[in-house]
Formats: C-alpha cells, structure tokens, sequence
C-alpha cells in the first residue's frame, strides 16, 4: 500500500477507484483505516453475500440500485460528504469484467456539488484474485495517488470530468478479470481502457464476456 498520506485526517474527502473486483470496497477500507473510513457507494447486490454483506455494513457503506437512476443515494452521499465524510465512489459504476467501461457522471456531480472537497484516486490491483484464496495466495496492492488536476473545471461537464479521471486511474491499474473461466477466455484479449474503446455495457454484467472479447477483436477493412 502506498500514498496513504494522501488522505487527509478530516474535512470531506471523495476518493475515486478502478473498479474489478467486489473486493476492492474492503481492500480499500482497510488500507485507509489508519486515517480516514471510507462510506463508499456499493452495489446493493454485493448485500446478498452474507459475509460480504456484513463487512459492508460494518464499514459504512451505502448501498445503491445500479442502473435505476438511483438519485436518492447519490443525494444522501453528497450529504455526507458535505458533512466532512470520506466518500469513496467508481467511475465505472460496475465490475469491469473484462470489459473497458465508460465513466458514469456520478463523479463529477459530487465533485461540483462540494467543490470544497479533497478529490483523490485509488488504484487497486490484483483483488480478482481474492476469492482464490487459500488455494492461492492473491498479491493486493493498493496506491492512493494524486490526480493531475483534481478539481472540476467551470467548462467541463460531469461526464468529461469522469472520464479524465478514469483515464488516469486505468493507467495505474489496467483492467483485470473478475471469475477464472473469464479470466481463462480473456487470456491475451484483455482491453486496455481508452474513452474511445470504452462502452456502457448491459446491465448486471450479463454477457460481459461477449462485450469484452468483442472490444478485442480484430477489425477487418
């Protein structure tokens, strides 16, 4: 782990991850733990593990509905990020699974709603390998890091904002794949994210694999 001196000790803090693995939630958290705790924006179906589940809840977390506009928690993060909260949220909205996925506006929205707010990144690698354990020993890392201009700018919109910060973060930590037979089908087809590759992608990562070898495909004339 590396950068943790980023995180300041109060004030509100909006910290911007890649997004993997459902690990990268907890693995993130106990990083931090030393100086800040993160509530971070998670998929209410990582509630349905029961483990998980619990963790999550320990932490602080807030649950949000992917992909039905759930505006409420949104709002109810913003709250406590003005309040002086740590909020930790993904561009991606979504495990990449393999895929290049665009950066939803979410971002950007907190960004310019609390622009008294400390913005910084986290990128995680190596998560997917998680759940292998103890058949296999995962080797995590995780850097907070500073992003080359943090703060929105007045012209650019909260997608752009998004966007550019996603950029940044995909350079530090490429895409990995989430689930071995994935993993295994993706061998030396892995996308590397760009803002031209990346795609929305359909909704509870259903047919994520046919999205992300698609992306690699080759292009015929």
């Amino acid at each position: 782990m590396t950068g943790l001196e980023l995180l300041p000790l109060e004030g509100p803090l909006l910290l911007v991850g890649d997004h993997d693995s459902y690990w990268d939630t907890v693995a993130t958290g106990i990083a931090a733990m030393a100086r800040r705790q993160i509530r971070a924006l998670a998929k209410s179906s990582m509630w349905k593990n029961k483990l998980l589940g619990a963790v999550l809840t320990g932490m602080g977390q807030i649950p949000i509905e992917r992909g039905s506009g759930d505006s409420g928690a949104l709002d109810r993060a913003i709250e406590e990020l003005r309040k002086g909260a740590c909020i930790g949220i993904y561009p991606e909205g979504t495990r990449s699974l393999g895929r290049a996925l665009r950066a939803r506006s979410g971002v950007g929205y907190m960004a310019r709603a609390v622009p008294e707010a400390t913005i910084v990144g986290v990128a995680c690698n190596g998560t997917v390998a998680i759940p292998r354990f103890p058949r296999a020993r995962p080797h995590v890392r995780v850097e907070f890091l500073e992003f080359d201009r943090p703060a929105i700018a007045p012209e650019e919109s909260p997608q752009q904002y998004s966007t550019r910060l996603l950029a940044q973060l995909r350079q530090r930590a490429p895409i990995e794949v989430a689930g071995r037979k994935r993993a295994a089908a993706l061998v030396g087809r892995v996308p590397i994210w760009s803002p031209e590759l990346a795609i929305t992608g359909k909704p509870g990562g259903k047919g994520a694999l046919e999205e992300a070898l698609a992306q690699t495909a080759p292009k015929h004339a």
